[in-house]
This record gives C-alpha cells, structure tokens and sequence, in this order.
C-alpha cells in the first residue's frame, strides 16, 4: 500500500507501508483528496510543530474526503459502499469535569497525522486507511471530493466564530489570507456578518479574497487597518505585528479570537487598549463538532471551493509541497491519492 511519508527534516517519499490492519471498531475507506496544511510543512521543514516531534515515519494529512470501501451503520441508518465521506480527525481525550463542553482541549486527545504521541497518529496520505464510525461524515450530493476536504480547515475558522457567538450583523475583520483566514472569511461571509474585510501582508492572498465576497481588502504593507471599527478580529496569522494591530483596530467592548497558532516564545506584544476598550481576547484550538456545519456551508456556498489553488496527484508530491508553501502562488493544495 502507497502511502506520502516523512520521516524527518526534509524527508519524505511516496513509499510502501504496511497493509492496513483493520480494528473491530473501525470502518475503511479510501482517501481520494488530502489537503496540505501549515503543519505537514512544519513537519517536512523542521521535523517538528511544536512540541510535537517526528520519532518515527509519519503519514500527514489531516484534510481529508473520500469513498467507503464497506457498508457502515451510523446512527441506526446505513451508509453504502462508495459512499462519499470526509472524517472528523479527532479522537478526544480524558474529559475534564470543569471544561466538559471542551473536548477539544481535553488532554491526551489525539488527531490524524500528527507526532504529538508513541505511537504516531497516522493520517491521510496513503491508499486505505480505517476510522471509527462516529468519525466518519458524508458529503452533501452537490459537494464535490475536492471541496469535501475543506470542511476540516473550514471548521477551524467556524469554531473561533462558534466561541465568539456568531457573526450575524457584525464588522468583521479576518487577520491574515492563509488558508485558514480565507476560509473563516467565506463561512464569515456565510453566516450573515454585516461586513467582513481581510487583512495580509501579500497582494496575491488578498486577490483570492475578493472572490469570496468580502468587503474590503488591506495590505497592511501599505496601509494600516483603520482603529476602533470592528466588533469580530478573527486573528489567523499569528504574527506578533498583525495581533498588535487588531487591538487596535478593534471597536469598543469587541473580540479578538487568536486562531492562528503562534511560536511558543517570548514575543513583544502592545495589548494596551484592552483595558480601555474593555476588549475579550480568547483563543481558539482546531473544533469540536463544527465539521457538519462546514459541510452545510460548503453545500450553500460553493464559491468557498475557490480557496482550493492546485491539485497534485500523490507522485507528484515533492511539488505540492513546495507549491504549498509560497502564499503568492497558493491558497490551498491538495493531494489526489
């Protein structure tokens, strides 16, 4: 069985794995469609996200759409064989009283292609793979397989918009045009914000924006964001300036949702309109269940597709990569399996 590999810094190969073992509680499928996200760079780049370290051969991939390869009873209803299905990659971990509503957070969670735990959690590049039922989601009719691994990252941006009670009538501001930003933006859009502009410090990452209906596009290369006018910040970049900036930027009694993850260092910070505007800045970590809404979203809205760039086939895997990781030339790639 062909499975993307990497195995360290810089390494990585189309190689053969080990057939799948299938568990008793396990259904199988075949991935067709693997998106590549900023960490399956990290773990090529560094051979590491995080704390999270490569020990052994890692199958990345978290972003995935496929078919059933068996018949799988969920909820009482039976879901064929060819089915199109994507999965929910988290396996939650010991629940916490105090956070029940979190399972995100729980600790010893795990996740599809991640090297956060002995052994790895393999992912979603590879021929065959098994999940269990409660993971597996199928695909509205008139989504496609491409757009159907969306609905992972798209659910990053739902959940940060889920913990700041919603968009509706909201100004909007999404820090940074990665993958993520771009698609927060279009669910932004979705789901009823007054308004909603995109923030980056790249020309080509805003122009996908445009397609996606926002209001208003900045460069804060060129121009800085105007002060005290947005009562949402989506803030996806993580960089150090932007987050700044968005305290700044937003209105008075308003949210930031830090979603994009930041180094885990010591990193010069101006937060001092916080207390003046009596601002609410509170993280956000992958989701919980907002992978359904995604996919409802992405059957209302087929524009959000556009946030898909190029399609690789799995042999042509050590382009994709480095495609994935120019902003000026791509939003986000998949791999077809």
């Amino acid at each position: 069985m062909k499975a993307i590999v990497i195995s360290g810094k810089g390494k990585i190969d189309l190689t053969n794995v080990t057939d799948l073992v299938k568990q008793a509680n396990q259904v199988i499928f075949s991935p067709k469609f693997v998106g590549i996200c900023g960490s399956d760079l990290h773990y090529l780049a560094d051979g590491s996200v995080g704390q999270s370290v490569i020990r052994e051969p890692l199958i990345p991939g978290h972003e995935v759409s496929g078919t059933l390869d068996e018949s799988v009873v969920i909820d009482g209803k039976t879901i064929p064989q060819g089915t199109k299905i994507t999965v929910h990659p988290a396996t939650f971990g010991d629940k916490q009283d105090r956070i029940a509503a979190y399972p995100e957070i729980w600790p010893n969670g795990r996740y599809l292609g991640s090297a956060q735990y002995l052994p790895h959690t393999q992912g979603g590049m590879v021929e065959q793979m098994a999940v269990r039922p409660d993971q597996v989601r199928v695909v509205p009719d008139n989504v496609s397989l491409e757009s159907a691994a969306l609905a992972e990252p798209l659910s990053v941006g739902l959940h940060a918009i889920q913990l700041a009670g919603g968009v509706k009538g909201k100004k909007v501001l999404v820090s940074g045009a990665g993958p993520i930003g771009l698609l927060a933006a279009g669910g932004a859009v979705t789901l009823g914000a007054n308004s909603v502009t995109v923030s980056d410090v790249l020309d080509e990452p805003l122009a996908r924006a445009k397609k996606l209906g926002v209001q208003r596009r900045i460069n804060v290369a060129k121009e800085s964001l105007p002060t005290n006018e947005f009562d949402l910040i989506l803030e996806c970049s993580g960089a150090a300036p932007a987050i700044s900036a968005s305290f700044k930027a937003a209105a008075l009694g308003a949210t930031i949702m830090q979603v994009g993850m930041m180094i885990d260092q010591s990193i010069p910070l101006n937060i001092s309109s916080i207390n003046g505007k009596e601002l609410t800045y509170r993280g956000s970590f992958r989701f919980k269940n907002e992978i359904d809404q995604a996919l409802q979203i992405l059957s209302k809205n087929p524009v959000i597709s556009t946030v898909i760039t190029q399609i690789f086939k799995a042999g042509n895997y050590r382009k994709a990569f480095e495609v994935a990781k120019d902003a000026k030339q791509s939003a986000k790639v998949l791999i077809e399996m």
